[in-house]
């Protein structure tokens, strides 16, 4: 049985992923924002690599998303709606 930090981080990560392509920014994007290489980007993604929180907040950064929104409960549904409504600045 999956311990609730496993489920948190595999949460927290597919929102990274779906911020991601939803900004059309790549994988190798983000690693070079993040000073990594694309294959240790692609591991946070799939959630194979621990990150800080340090870390945590830079990607958030480089999304355009408040941390919070990353790691709220009901992410979908506030991701969607941050997002859709930051594009109509």
């Amino acid at each position: 049985m999956k311990s609730t930090s496993d489920s948190k981080t595999k949460e927290i990560v597919t929102n990274i992923r779906k911020i991601r392509e939803y900004r059309n920014y790549t994988q190798d994007y983000l690693a070079a924002k993040l000073k990594i290489s694309q294959n240790a980007y692609s591991k946070i993604e799939l959630g194979y690599s621990s990150i800080t929180l340090n870390r945590l907040v830079e990607i958030a950064e480089i999304l355009e998303i408040d941390l919070v929104d990353l790691v709220c409960h009901d992410s979908e549904n506030v991701i969607q709606l941050k997002l859709t409504g930051s594009d109509r600045k």
